[in-house]
């Protein structure tokens, strides 16, 4: 027998006390009022019984709507429409959560109600600005929560606290009712544990559907950029990227290159560029008051933001709005007809203190492949794709507006199984003295290949015995290799465990596929012997004994 309603408001509740998180919430209503709600609700409606948080910048009737700042605060008298759809449709709202002050921030820690610990590790950050509705959902209190979303804020909080976060098409979802952080900039979002619960909410939230973008037939077409082209990525991170693509391609889908500078370039533009300034229009009244009053309730780094987005000049908007039709034109030309681009949803994960001590500079660099999706009119969902290091790992889709129901089918893609491909050489072979490292992290033997003619081999004076794969320019060799697949998860802890000069990069193998493989860096190969005319490692331990 299904749960009743009831008993799910019971049981967040007691999960409440459980976790013992208050910084999640700003209000969180009475249990017996959301009980006697849960008594009454029809249990014939699609989401009868379904709990769900609301970011507090968004307008629940009867509870006071802060934005994070309490001198800002004030009680609506009806909910967004948001909100009211959901209502509609049965859920039960649990109360307001917690966010980055005004929505200006990635972080979760720039509040007066305290910083939104990371659901998994307490130590990290647990992203922001939607902090308090991504971490309930981890926490398994809220079955779905409301966010928003003008810079990542639906989409880092999911990655960082491993849940789904779907960022609609600006426009499908109406933002009355949500404190504006940039007016022109702002989605309402979802968090919810599954891909399948966020699309189901969506249904309900969107006005109707949007013209979706024509698309050739045939699979699915994935723009993904190079890895050295992402920047500095958190150790592991880059193979954990480099496996969700190699996934997309092992269900059929076609990986096509792509140049990240225009997206880079204009997500630097949305709070180094005069767009800020649209962040003043929204609250720079109220900031501006609390600024001379030195209130203890405004953050000092928000307050810093927004205060000095006041004086941002008006030929300087124009010039950027110019800047940035141009690198649309130019990102979307390299965008082609991809159906999608897969980018990680952000480039680490830091700690609470590493924020304190840099909070801008941490901030910022959160924001390297979100900040632009909104600036460029796209839309966009985030996903888990196992871990790294015991921390969750995502990546998000993108795609040009209007294309949500192509993002969710992709996206559906990466979360059947989540796995990756591993090509070994040497000491990770079948029998061969490192082969546990794969098997021990779940790992199976798909194919044993050759690589393209573009590798020597060399044996380097290691104990054990290892060789070192490296990729040349003329004079290369076809190279046998083992095709591992192993969980994703697996392969970024594997990183941790390789000694230089040994590493994970591409490898392209003869049949003109890439995917993650054992390198060598230069540095190895001094003391090295070359073997590469015995065609492959078992060949050349066989010929000496």
């Amino acid at each position: 027998m299904s749960e009743t309603a009831l008993e799910r408001v019971r049981r967040a509740y007691d999960r409440i006390a459980e976790v013992d998180r208050p910084e999640i919430w700003i209000t969180l209503r009475p249990r017996e009022e959301t009980e006697a709600e849960a008594r009454a609700v029809d249990p014939r409606l699609p989401l009868a019984g379904t709990v769900v948080a609301v970011k507090n910048n968004i307008d629940v009737a009867g509870l006071p709507t802060t934005a994070g700042c309490p001198s800002y605060a004030y009680l609506p008298d009806r909910d967004a429409p948001a909100v009211a759809r959901l209502r509609a449709a049965g859920a039960i709202v649990l109360g307001t959560t917690n966010l980055d002050q005004f929505a200006t921030g990635l972080v979760g820690t720039r509040s007066p109600y305290g910083v939104v610990r990371n659901a998994i590790d307490p130590e990290r950050v647990s992203g922001g600005s939607s902090s308090g509705s991504a971490v309930a959902v981890a926490l398994g209190i809220a079955d779905l929560a409301l966010g928003t979303d003008t810079a990542g804020s639906g989409r880092v909080p999911a990655a960082f606290n491993g849940v789904v976060g779907v960022k609609p098409t600006y426009g499908l979802v109406p933002a009355e009712g949500v404190v504006p952080a940039c007016r022109s900039l702002d989605c309402v979002t979802v968090f919810a544990r599954t891909l399948d619960e966020a699309r189901f909410a969506l249904s309900f939230l969107a006005d109707g559907p949007v013209a979706t973008p024509p698309r050739r037939p045939g699979p699915w077409r994935v723009a993904v950029p190079a890895t050295r082209d992402l920047g500095e990525l958190d150790p592991g991170w880059a193979e954990a990227f480099e496996a969700a693509a190699d996934r997309l391609a092992a269900t059929g889908a076609r990986l096509l290159p792509i140049d990240l500078a225009p997206f880079l370039d204009a997500a630097a533009l949305l709070y180094q560029g005069a767009f800020v300034a649209e962040r003043y229009t929204a609250v720079g009244d109220v900031v501006t008051a609390l600024l001379e009053k030195d209130a203890p309730d405004l953050d000092p780094t928000v307050g810093a933001i927004i205060g000095a987005a006041r004086d941002v000049p008006a030929h300087r908007l124009f010039a950027d709005r110019e800047r940035l039709a141009s690198l649309r034109e130019h990102a979307f030309a390299e965008l082609g007809d991809a159906d999608a681009l897969l980018l990680p949803t952000a480039p680490g994960h830091p700690t609470i203190a590493q924020v304190a001590a840099d909070p801008v500079g941490a901030n910022s660099r959160l924001g390297r492949f979100t900040n632009a999706t909104n600036l460029f009119g796209m839309a966009g969902v985030a996903v888990p794709f196992g871990t790294v290091a015991g921390l969750p790992f995502g990546v998000m889709l993108l795609g040009r507006g209007g294309s949500d129901d192509h993002l969710a089918a992709i996206a559906a893609l990466l979360a059947a199984r989540p796995a990756a491909r591993l090509a070994v050489v040497g000491a990770h072979l079948s029998g061969q003295p490192l082969n546990p490292e794969l098997t021990s992290r779940g790992a199976r033997l798909v194919a044993t290949t050759v690589t393209a003619a573009a590798y020597r081999l060399y044996a380097l004076a290691t104990s054990p015995p290892k060789p070192g794969l490296v990729r040349v320019a003329d004079a290369g060799a076809e190279i046998e290799v083992e095709v591992w697949e192993l969980p994703a998860e697996g392969l970024g802890t594997l990183l941790a465990d390789v000694p230089r000069p040994l590493g994970l990069g591409r490898v392209e193998l003869a049949d003109g596929s890439e995917v993650t493989g054992f390198l060598c860096a230069p540095e190895g190969l001094p003391d090295a012997v070359d073997i590469t005319g015995y065609g492959g490692w078992r060949s050349y331990l066989s010929a000496h004994g």
